[in-house]
């Protein structure tokens, strides 16, 4: 799904920045610890709020401000990446064969959102025009290869079913079939470094790039949400600039693959008790490969029980007639396989158009959201978010709830006055890091800082210059 607010599995360590808050009355306001409320609590608070919105056709665009009671203590920045599992992201482009690597891209993308299986939804703070975050993941490359092409082999043709293995025992036993060569891995560290900034504040759009050289794979776009409250559930989107994620295999001809996100409910408003639902489908395209997947997230039971599946088709297409939209407008002929399981829990795939034999892909169960690693204090930039937001996070922590809330207005009123002083200037805002607020389509692009600051990253070098203009 896109990225969208939750909560954070993490200690956040913005409390122990240095604070980037000015000497000024938010700073004197009481200090004293405050009774959190309770999450009914909170939940009237929220629903309160809302329902000034309903009717509202892009909730996402008002940027409206929440009192720091709601939010959790974690910047959108930090909170919103894509590698909440990076050993599956590293594992990209391991296998020689082409279906094998989609089936790597889509192990991938189960593991991206443990952020919203493992926890509950909540709000971070909203991003500041020219706010960045920074940081690394070092992980072991274990994640098992992935050979299923050698099964497809067995059975003679990619849309055969494999009846000699038609057993529910398939589904239980996560190992690889008996014909299926297991390719032990180094299990060396692999650095993985991620970059984003705040590119535009009107509308709400940030720019992400994810790169490992020592693999060959960058993932790069830009995120953006539109949401629309229904009056029981808020409906979240990607907004017009967000066409996905981008991943380029180097190492492979740069093959380059689209993951579009889906639509995304959060719901239990009424119920005090918030939960995430994904109903829509969404694409993984591959045009040099010439292979697409459509996934379909399933709508809740007609009981209005949560049943979290996913159902998907992988299956050979034509990059110029790319019209097949729904797992049902596939012919049989052009299937490779099948995925089925629950996006929560345990995803499968079967190899031919029947779907007779499953085997496992991903079980996520013993998965949780990895550690970042972050620049160290003294190297945080003013902008840089959790510098940025290190006084209003300490606040929260404190339980000082009033003085969090000045802080906050105090930030958002100097974002306000500096975007005053660019107009009566004549100035436009540029991002120091990506090419354009907005562009190129889809794809952001690095400018000379960016690609300096993300080879830095790499060297475990976090010095950098300040910014020469501030959004905030």
């Amino acid at each position: 799904m896109a990225s969208a607010s939750s909560g954070s599995f993490e200690p956040s360590p913005a409390s122990t920045a240095p604070s980037s808050a000015s000497d000024s009355s938010a700073n004197n306001a009481l200090a004293t610890a405050e009774k959190p409320p309770d999450d009914t609590s909170k939940l009237r608070m929220f629903l309160g709020i809302l329902r000034k919105f309903i009717g509202v056709a892009d909730i996402a665009s008002v940027r409206f401000s929440l009192p720091s009671q709601l939010l959790e203590p974690t910047p959108n920045l930090e909170y919103w990446n894509y590698l909440d599992q990076p050993h599956t992201f590293v594992a990209i482009g391991d296998s020689d064969d082409a279906f094998d690597r989609m089936l790597e891209v889509l192990r991938f993308w189960f593991t991206k959102d443990l952020k919203y299986v493992k926890g509950k939804p909540c709000k971070p703070y909203n991003s500041t025009l020219g706010e960045f975050f920074r940081c690394n993941w070092e992980v072991q490359d274990t994640a098992p290869a992935i050979t299923a092409s050698k099964m497809q082999s067995a059975a003679g043709s990619a849309a055969s079913s494999i009846k000699s293995k038609k057993t529910p025992a398939a589904s239980r036993n996560p190992s690889p079939p008996a014909d299926t060569k297991v390719v032990e891995k180094s299990g060396r560290v692999v650095k993985v470094s991620y970059l984003t900034e705040q590119t535009s504040h009107h509308p709400p759009v940030s720019a992400f790039f994810v790169d490992c050289p020592e693999k060959g794979l960058t993932a790069r776009g830009f995120d953006q949400i539109s949401a629309k409250f229904t009056g029981t559930s808020i409906k979240v989107t990607p907004g017009e600039h967000n066409l996905g994620i981008f991943i380029t295999l180097s190492k492979r001809d740069n093959e380059e693959y689209q993951l579009t996100h889906p639509a995304a409910h959060l719901g239990g408003l009424l119920r005090g008790s918030l939960s995430v639902t994904v109903g829509d489908l969404c694409f993984i395209t591959c045009p040099q490969t010439k292979i697409k997947t459509i996934l379909h997230y399933m709508e809740e039971g007609w009981l209005g029980k949560t049943q979290n599946k996913v159902e998907g088709v992988i299956f050979r297409y034509d990059p110029e007639i790319d019209n097949k939209t729904k797992i049902k407008d596939v012919p049989d002929k052009d299937v490779l396989a099948r995925i089925s399981g629950n996006w929560k829990e345990k995803l499968y795939f079967s190899l031919g158009a029947k779907g007779d034999a499953q085997t496992l892909l991903i079980d996520l169960a013993p998965l949780s959201v990895a550690p970042k690693l972050l620049p160290p204090p003294a190297a945080q930039l003013p902008n840089e978010s959790l510098r940025f937001w290190s006084s209003v996070t300490e606040a929260i922590t404190s339980r000082q709830y009033s003085r969090a809330t000045a802080l906050k207005q105090e930030l958002e009123e100097r974002q306000r006055e500096k975007a005053k002083e660019r107009e009566e200037a004549g100035t436009e805002w540029t991002p120091r890091f990506f090419v354009g607020a907005t562009s190129p389509l889809g794809k952001p692009e690095l400018t000379d800082e960016g690609r300096e600051a993300l080879k830095g990253l790499q060297e475990d070098r976090w010095e950098l210059s300040e910014s020469k203009v501030a959004g905030a």
